[in-house]
């Protein structure tokens, strides 16, 4: 098997989410979210979401299903032509006791539900989510935009240097821009990763998704104990159940821009279980020069230290982020 197969293996694998009983558990908890895709601009909520948010939604008779479901542990996604909002958008509809079980460690504190989290995302550089609410079925729905695009893992994946060439820096600048949206309105993404970016057309941008694993930045839900996540771009923080803050998606950040720029991980990886993030904290990545020795050194000196496996030694901020790389134009020096 040569090196690309072994990679694109292991990102494929990479995709599970975790939230195990001890950081070397075997069987840990997986939480998966669908994906979505795109065309062009954002679209605006639509006016008829908060009549449907009062009515319970018949999935099977508004919706004209154009693709088979994906499944995830956490439920569904399928493309539909919306008979409604007379377009087409993408569908997810979440496992009832998934979504409990997650949402249990956060009795009391009154979080808000993914729909309610997203539909307070309007940025360019994040999936518009236009309803949500609940099926006749008592199961939670959102209704998306559609983007006509691969997720940025499948970019991954594919290893295609050629066709990112003079693309990357610009993808890099709006994976930032789309967290930094995100804590600007007080909220901890917790699932940074390729698989959570889908590229527009001909990859002249993309968009961030899924909220499934969102929580506010607040203290209660940045308290030690809560693993959740994609082990392979897991923060050090989150796989040892210690306090949390905003710094946990700059270091998923960066795991996923040195993936992109080199198409490998920077740890060995022979695994994708909780047991494969031990090492962010125990093991040194590999410099990205060694393997991208052409890299620009703003950029490559930026992305290793999104990845300080000690928070207060990382990058502080995705407008720090912005800031260290602003004059790169391009990916190589």
């Amino acid at each position: 098997m040569g090196l690309f197969d072994s990679l694109r293996s292991l990102l494929k694998k990479s995709s599970d989410t975790t939230d195990s009983g001890s950081a070397s558990d075997d069987a840990d908890k997986k939480i998966t979210k669908g994906a979505a895709k795109k065309t062009g601009k954002a679209a605006k909520p639509a006016k008829q979401s908060i009549a449907a948010a009062r009515t319970k939604c018949d999935v099977e008779g508004r919706f004209e299903r154009m693709r088979s479901s994906v499944s995830g542990t956490m439920g569904n996604f399928f493309v539909a032509r919306d008979r409604l909002l007379k377009r087409v958008v993408g569908v997810k509809v979440c496992d009832p006791e998934k979504v409990d079980l997650f949402e249990a460690r956060f009795k009391g504190l009154k979080k808000p539900s993914e729909g309610e989290i997203a539909m307070q995302m309007h940025h360019p550089r994040v999936m518009e989510t236009l309803e949500h609410g609940e099926t006749t079925r008592g199961e939670r729905y959102l209704v998306m935009e559609y983007i006509e695009g691969p997720s940025l893992q499948q970019v991954v994946q594919a290893a295609d240097a050629e066709g990112l060439a003079g693309k990357r820096v610009n993808l890099i600048r709006e994976m930032a821009e789309a967290i930094q949206y995100v804590h600007s309105k007080e909220f901890i993404h917790r699932d940074i990763c390729p698989r959570n970016f889908i590229c527009l057309p001909d990859l002249e941008g993309l968009k961030l998704i899924d909220f499934g694993l969102t929580v506010p930045a607040t203290a209660p839900f940045m308290a030690p104990g809560n693993r959740t996540g994609t082990p392979l771009y897991m923060s050090p923080e989150i796989v040892r159940r210690k306090s949390t803050d905003k710094r946990v998606d700059i270091f998923s950040f960066g795991v996923s821009c040195y993936c992109l720029l080199t198409f490998e991980f920077p740890w060995n990886v022979t695994e994708t279980t909780g047991r494969a993030a031990l090492q962010h904290d125990t093991n040194p990545p590999t410099d990205i020069f060694v393997r991208r020795p052409d890299l620009h050194p703003m950029l490559g000196r930026a992305v290793m230290s999104c990845m300080q496996p000690r928070a207060e030694q990382r990058t502080a901020s995705m407008e720090v982020f912005l800031r260290q790389i602003s004059r790169v134009e391009q990916e190589t020096a």
